[in-house]
């Protein structure tokens, strides 16, 4: 078992430059791994943002938004992971999370174009109330959530999308307390955040067995290492400190599990030399389990490190989704 002295420091320069790095590292799995570039703008620019580091020394205003728009795919009227790409739902919210965070009404993006997105996910939707990630028809969980945050991040959110994307989602809710990708398959983490949060944006928590939900997160919790994993047997893992944690955040149960651990487990996955956070202690670091591993850290104690707050439903600092909804409100 790991003691407290041998729990090493919150590395946050090293982590910095980790980041802001990564451009530059223009290796083999650099280039395959084009089709997550938005995402992985996002995973640094959140990581950044939550340890009030992003600025235009460490990722320049300009050329992130100029990248942003480059990944613009008109015919479908939304974004892609990296320019040419098709659009995809996963990479517009990302895009949209990107834009929020310079300004709330999305500038550059013209009334057109706003438009044009909302279409986009709207024509996504399945009479089932399902979402496609994109013209080609995988469904999963997560692109409900990733729609229903979008078209709530562009005030489009009305009832004839969140009815029937309720009714699909309480449908993936499974006996054990968790929830799948589709009705019928096994339970998963990740597939318990997106599905919780998109019911809390869609205001419908309250259709939902919280205690039941609560048990199965909190069961995650990998003693003695403290980290959470996705399913019962498996290892640990980095990012679950946020898919868990958040999901417990949201029905209000984060005192459920030991916090301190999960806090140990995830200071022990940094990498002291270079920067970055990995899924599990000695592993390779990567910009993913980074972003995640720094959000578990605001949500578990975001005053000790001096972060952000971060908004367990969004994955957004607090303070931008409250000043966005007094936007919205206006």
């Amino acid at each position: 078992m790991t003691s407290n002295n041998d729990v090493p420091p919150f590395v946050k320069d090293k982590h910095i430059h980790f980041i802001i790095e990564q451009e530059s590292n223009r290796s083999y799995e650099y280039w395959l791994s084009e089709h997550l570039r938005m995402n992985g703008l996002y995973w640094g620019i959140t990581a950044l943002i939550t340890m009030k580091t992003l600025n235009n020394t460490t990722l320049p205003q300009q050329k992130v938004i100029e990248y942003v728009m480059s990944c613009w795919d008109s015919e479908s009227g939304a974004f892609g992971a990296f320019p040419k790409h098709d659009a995809h739902i996963l990479s517009t919210l990302s895009a949209l999370q990107i834009l929020k965070y310079y300004n709330y009404e999305l500038h550059p993006l013209t009334t057109d174009q706003k438009q044009k997105i909302v279409k986009f996910i709207k024509s996504l939707q399945l009479p089932n109330g399902s979402f496609q990630g994109d013209s080609f028809g995988e469904i999963d969980t997560r692109f409900t959530y990733t729609a229903i945050s979008a078209l709530s991040l562009l005030d489009e959110l009305t009832k004839e999308i969140t009815n029937p994307a309720t009714e699909f989602t309480l449908k993936c809710f499974n006996f054990d307390g968790g929830f799948g990708l589709v009705p019928g398959s096994e339970s998963h983490a990740a597939q318990v955040f997106v599905c919780v949060g998109a019911l809390a944006i869609m205001d419908e928590l309250n259709q939902i067995n919280n205690l039941k939900i609560s048990n199965w997160l909190s069961e995650r919790q990998v003693l003695p290492s403290g980290g959470f994993n996705g399913r019962p047997e498996k290892l640990p893992d980095v990012c679950y400190s946020w898919w868990v944690l958040a999901s417990l955040s949201i029905l209000g149960k984060k005192n459920w599990v030991n916090l301190e651990k999960l806090e140990n487990f995830i200071l022990t996955c940094q990498d002291l030399e270079n920067g970055g956070i990995s899924d599990r202690p000695d592993n390779q670091t990567d910009i993913y389990h980074t972003c995640f591993g720094i959000a578990g850290l605001s949500l578990i104690d975001f005053k000790k490190y001096d972060f952000d707050e971060i908004d367990p439903v969004y994955c957004m600092p607090t303070r931008i989704v409250k000043d966005f909804k007094k936007w919205k409100n206006k």
